[in-house]
């Protein structure tokens, strides 16, 4: 039994005559060319849309859903010639597609099907990749890649050697500008736009960005920078209320959209409005003060009750606001689009749409924040197919950990930045709302303001993903640790990531953070480590101090007493396994697979010492001491960067002299490249890091190639 969507509408009715006049006689006037009997079966596919009185009926089930318009469009150009009629039944078909192939795949979801007809009157308009489109973050990014020509790979995305799923230069000459963090369009964008006025060019570039993304500062920089150097340049505002993700939605009063918004929307894009605003724009370079002044007035006048009440601050920066417009309604969208084309010379635009996210599926609409990264589901239920594990994650562990921190302490406090589900802190704010905070999309203003709690004798916990705290690095240095404020830094998703790629992995900070000088730099081997380290992180209170753990579930050892750690003795690590000849140093996850290698190892006839090293700054200096005098070879591995943990034990031996006598030496890093999505595993043994590379290193430092080649076979 298919479950249905609500009528997506894009086309009303009650549109008034005057809006009928402003939409441009191309969008008409290809009119019946191309029309479907889209509720007719297809074979063995069954009918996934049908046309209703107000708009399209969707419905959902396991089978592929018959998209005979779709069918047709492998690229933009395929798009020119469709109806108003035709867009919004290729919409349809598009979001019914999209459900079924990430129901397949798993993916980022809600976003895309927020941004459907937005892509589909894009790629009508505007011709990519002559155009350029700029997808910020790169969520939504779906229906793009859909209509421009990777339909038939949408089964792969975020797999191994499968398509990315983000935008991605490499990937298609559509996708103009790599993302994966948010608010870089705006920058890029003019950037792009004023690269294209140099060399003479005339395209266009839409840089579309969300609400959330709004809240970064680069935005804001952006835009200023815009609207001073007046550059053709279209920003398009994807607002769905939401600007904290995964959990949390901004409430807020209800936007207008509709009919009468879409008149007013197109009343502001029409040719006679921004001719006049053009003319008050040219008094004002032409005047002094005074004179501005009144061209403010003429502009504001022409205008009148068009404005709408978030426009203001997008005209103080220098661009000029269009909205809101329906972001679900393709035939508004397509004319305003094709008006802005249209004007000469406009300067930045900014079109401000209105959408929803999970927009036409039930299941999402009804639990966006669930539905915005998936795995496999039903699509009839939108139930997902999780995988269950005797273990939580490591990031339920450190928020389950800082609870019991702040239930002992009143002066710990949480901050993060709009990932309140992705670092865990949901439940901690749960717990204690008062002392959590999120202050939005803004890795820099994060920091400073922990900072500044520090300062004030708070205990500030900010969990940041280890990618993301790289957005608000000259924060840690110059805010923190130069002051040596007591900032503790709870660095998610550390390492290899998975399916999310090269934006999202991180690989740099045990080289970033452990170069400062008053930073403490550590890492767990476990969850009960990570729950330690929480403790350890507390008790410091005379400087920064940071800990990484990576994505993924914990490993099963056995837990602290009531899930609160102990402070463990700064600098100093601990040996697993006692053996001779052979020593290990494992810093971080690593030490799991040391721990493997050294029991295969014994099937070799070597038994190697295993160590955890728990810190890379301090570094446990009498611990490397013995292992260099005590063992011929010694061996540290990271899931990090060139530069961090290997390179701070290399740097002390050598100091040392510790290399200079019968010791030898290897650091097993990241290799010095970004590594593409993948499965987890597929990635470690790119980057060479399994147990099985731990042993062909031993063995080869050992000297027996063929037992490596054998065991590596």
């Amino acid at each position: 039994m298919a479950i249905y969507g609500s009528l997506v509408s894009s086309h009303t009715a009650s549109s008034s005559s005057f809006v009928r006049s402003m939409v441009p006689t191309t969008t008409n006037s290809y009119r019946g060319q191309f029309h479907v009997r889209a509720s007719a079966s297809d074979g063995k596919k069954k009918a996934a849309i049908r046309k209703e009185k107000g708009g399209w009926k969707l419905a959902f089930s396991g089978e592929k859903p018959a998209t005979p318009l779709l069918d047709t469009i492998s690229y933009p150009a395929h798009m020119k010639n469709l109806s108003t009629e035709d867009l919004e039944q290729l919409a349809a078909e598009l979001r019914v597609d999209i459900v079924h192939s990430v129901s397949k795949t798993g993916g980022h979801l809600s976003s895309s099907l927020g941004v459907v007809e937005l892509s589909v009157a894009l790629h009508h308009v505007f011709n990519t990749p002559e155009d350029k489109i700029l997808w910020d973050v790169g969520h939504q990014a779906y229906p793009h890649k859909i209509l421009t020509g990777r339909r038939s790979r949408m089964h792969t995305i975020r797999q191994t050697s499968g398509l990315a799923g983000f935008p991605k230069r490499d990937e298609s000459p559509h996708d103009a500008f790599g993302a994966g963090h948010s608010s870089t369009s705006i920058s890029a964008g003019l950037g792009m736009a004023v690269g294209r006025d140099l060399l003479g060019k005339k395209n266009h570039v839409i840089s579309v960005i969300g609400d959330g993304a709004m809240t970064a500062g680069q935005a804001y920089e952006a835009m200023n920078n815009a609207g001073f150097l007046d550059s053709n340049l279209i920003v398009v505002l994807n607002d769905n209320k939401q600007v904290s993700l995964p959990t949390a939605t901004l409430d807020g009063p209800a936007t207008p959209v509709g009919a009468l918004s879409g008149a007013l929307a197109k009343l502001q894009a029409s040719t006679k409005f921004r001719k006049l605003r053009e003319a008050a724009k040219a008094i004002t370079k032409q005047a002094g003060r005074q004179a501005h002044e009144v061209a403010s007035k003429v502009d504001e006048y022409a205008r009148g009750m068009v404005g709408a009440s978030g426009s203001s601050l997008f005209e103080e920066l220098g661009l000029y606001y269009i909205g809101p417009v329906d972001g679900h309604n393709v035939e508004d969208l397509v004319a305003i689009f094709q008006k802005v084309k249209q004007i000469p010379a406009p300067g930045p635009v900014l079109i401000h749409i209105v959408t929803e996210k999970g927009k036409g599926y039930p299941p999402a609409e009804a639990a966006p924040d669930k539905m915005h990264g998936v795995v496999k589901f039903d699509p009839e239920t939108g139930r997902q197919f999780k995988t269950k594990s005797p273990t939580l994650s490591y990031t339920q562990y450190f928020a389950e950990s800082l609870i019991k921190e702040a239930e002992v302490d009143a002066k710990v406090v949480a901050i993060h930045a709009a990932m309140g589900g992705g670092t865990g802190l949901n439940y901690f704010q749960k717990k204690f709302p008062d002392r959590c905070f999120d202050v939005g999309i803004a890795e820099q203003h994060a920091v400073t303001f922990a900072a500044g709690l520090a300062s004030e004798g708070l205990k500030p916990f900010c969990a940041i993903y280890s990618s993301f705290l790289q957005r608000g690095y000259d924060q840690v240095v110059h805010d923190v640790d130069l002051q040596k404020l007591p900032v503790r830094f709870a660095l998610d998703r550390a390492g290899l990531v998975g399916a999310d790629g090269p934006t999202h992995c991180g690989a740099f900070d045990i080289t970033y953070m452990a170069c400062l000088p008053n930073m403490v730099v550590m890492a767990p081997s476990d969850e009960a480590e990570l729950m330690h380290m929480v403790a350890t992180a507390a008790a410091i209170d005379d400087r920064p101090s940071c800990f990484r753990f990576p994505r993924g579930n914990g490993v099963g050892v056995a837990l602290p007493s009531d899930n609160k750690g102990t402070p463990l003795e700064i600098g100093k690590g601990r040996i697993l396994m006692e053996g001779d000849g052979v020593a290990i140093l494992g810093y971080g996850s690593a030490v799991q697979n040391c721990v493997k290698a050294a029991i295969s190892l014994r099937d070799h006839g070597v038994y190697a010492t295993v160590a955890d090293a728990r810190f890379c700054k301090p570094l446990d200096v009498e611990l490397i001491r013995r292992l260099a005098s005590e063992h011929e070879y010694l061996v540290t591995v990271e899931e990090g960067s060139i530069g961090g943990f290997g390179s701070h034990v290399c740097h002390f031996m050598s100091l040392n002299g510790l290399l200079d006598g019968n010791v030898k030496f290897r650091s097993m890093v990241l290799p010095d490249r970004y590594i593409d999505h993948g499965a987890p595993q597929d990635q470690m043994e790119e980057a060479g890091l399994t147990s099985k590379h731990i042993v062909a290193t031993v063995l080869s430092l050992l000297g027996r190639p063929k037992e490596v080649l054998q065991f590596m076979a």
